[in-house]
């Protein structure tokens, strides 16, 4: 579903991807792991050219992506979810709004079909009873639901997460991890999710890999890396994790 040869990115003189090779099979749920300023949410970008890397090769679904031009990246991009850290709704908008707008800018469907497809992603969320509140009455777990709902609202094949339960408390971080999960299995989604939560890497990880100094230098199952006697991993998960999580409560 997904193959990443080589793939470079710098700013000025700071490499932060540094010949990055990757693929992720149709199905699979890949998270990746790594200190803050490794280049997870660049990589991300870079994979929908939401920002161009410097050289390397991205191929999604069959697709070369850096050849495509605008109309066929977004033809693309049809078939890509994006779930931002903020989950980035639009606060001048409704929920049910937020979820449409993806609908009216992509696709063609009547106002019936529309409020079809809005109803059932909401429930599959949860949440058919927020259809009318602004995202401003909205809890930090609702946000990150609803941005879910309108990530998938579009059917895509391939869901990016970038940090999807950061700021969560731990009890809503859990419950949004199992819904990613449930989501990608029913949906047959293929997801690529960058995380600090250990606890949700374990819930959804089929494969994890981690970056560092620009490169990926380890990866396996998360109890292949936890356990792992390299010292690098043993400091990253033991010291990396427990900051995040002060961080968090």
């Amino acid at each position: 579903m997904v193959e990443i040869y080589n793939l470079k990115k710098a700013f000025n003189s700071h490499i932060v991807l540094d010949d990055v090779s990757l693929s992720v099979e149709k199905g699979e749920n890949l998270v990746v792991f790594g200190r803050s300023g490794t280049g997870k949410s660049v990589l991300l970008k870079c994979m929908v050219r939401l920002m161009e890397p410097d050289s390397g090769k991205i191929i999604i679904d069959g697709k070369d992506v850096l050849s495509l031009n605008i109309k066929e990246l977004n033809e693309l991009r049809k078939q890509i979810g994006f779930l931002f850290q903020s989950a980035a709704l639009y606060d001048s908008m409704s929920v049910r709004q937020n979820l449409e707008f993806p609908l009216i800018r992509h696709f063609n469907f009547t106002p019936e079909e529309r409020e079809q497809k809005v109803i059932s992603v909401l429930e599959k969320v949860s949440l058919v009873e927020a259809i009318d509140k602004m995202p401003s009455e909205l809890s930090g777990g609702m946000k990150k639901r609803i941005g879910l709902a309108r990530s998938i609202i579009t059917e895509p094949k391939l869901m990016l997460y970038d940090e999807p339960t950061t700021g969560l408390d731990p009890i809503t971080s859990k419950e949004i991890s199992y819904l990613i999960l449930e989501l990608q299995k029913s949906l047959n989604m293929t997801s690529v999710v960058v995380t600090h939560d250990l606890l949700c890497a374990e819930i959804i990880a089929d494969r994890a890999i981690v970056l560092n100094e620009g490169k990926v230098q380890y990866q396996g199952s998360i109890p292949e890396l936890t356990s792992s006697n390299d010292p690098f991993l043993k400091n990253f998960f033991s010291h990396e994790f427990i900051k995040e999580n002060n961080q968090v409560n």
